[in-house]
């Protein structure tokens, strides 16, 4: 079952002679429990398409459905209400709110709608995130590291129906790194949530079930590599 469709995906810049295709024309599915990398160089278009699908930057032209809603058909108001229940967005610099402790940064999405916390479950994801005896930091009181478990979190909270993550460990060193990674994949073995992350780190690429390589806007290449 496909959890994600990209169709005749674009997202253009500039006209005449100052055009910029940033993605140019691009289609593919997500399987759901999937984890895809998206690899390419600086420029690519990686993460221009990363937003269209998250639903934070609308496209030139093309569809994007998740969960078999058509994301751009929505109003901006209804878009913001379904990126926020089914779109876990992970970034390299956490985006968490600076005057916000750890449990109140995670269970965010879940305030804004007025929606009752799952206390089990909640205990249960920060005590697989390491952060359960951080509850009551801010994030400048935490480590890199500490501070992407929180974004993880507070992306997991809705289990929504997919999670996006753009180079999240660009920001951290190699052993934060290391355990971010294995983190997501703990949780789309463990929990079968579907992930698409950028990259540019070989190693982590290799982590995915899937790549998806970009080259000019357009997908140059789409393995798998393990089932």
């Amino acid at each position: 079952m496909d959890i994600l469709s990209v169709q005749n995906l674009k997202k253009y810049y500039g006209k005449d002679e100052t055009l910029v295709k940033a993605i140019d024309d691009v289609s593919f599915s997500v399987e759901k429990g999937d984890f895809v990398a998206i690899i390419g160089p600086s420029g690519s278009g990686k993460s221009t398409l990363m937003h269209a699908i998250g639903g934070v930057d609308r496209p030139t032209d093309g569809k994007v459905l998740i969960d078999n809603q058509d994301i751009y058909q929505l109003s901006d108001e209804k878009l913001a209400i379904f990126r926020r229940r089914q779109v876990g967005l992970i970034y390299q610099f956490y985006n968490l709110i600076p005057i916000l402790t750890v449990e109140e940064n995670i269970k965010l999405p879940l305030l804004l709608d007025h929606q009752k916390v799952d206390d089990d479950k909640f205990n249960a994801l920060v005590r697989q995130l390491g952060i359960h005896d951080r509850l009551n930091h801010l994030p400048n009181q935490l480590s890199g590291g500490q501070q992407q478990r929180v974004s993880i979190g507070r992306s997991l909270i809705y289990s929504p129906a997919i999670v996006l993550a753009d180079e999240p460990t660009g920001n951290l060193d190699s052993d934060a790194s290391r355990e971010i990674v294995e983190l997501l994949i703990d949780s789309n073995q463990r929990l079968n949530q579907t992930i698409l992350i950028i990259t540019h780190d070989e190693r982590i690429a290799m982590c995915a079930k899937r790549i998806l390589a970009l080259k000019d806007g357009k997908i140059v290449r789409d393995e798998r590599v393990r089932k």
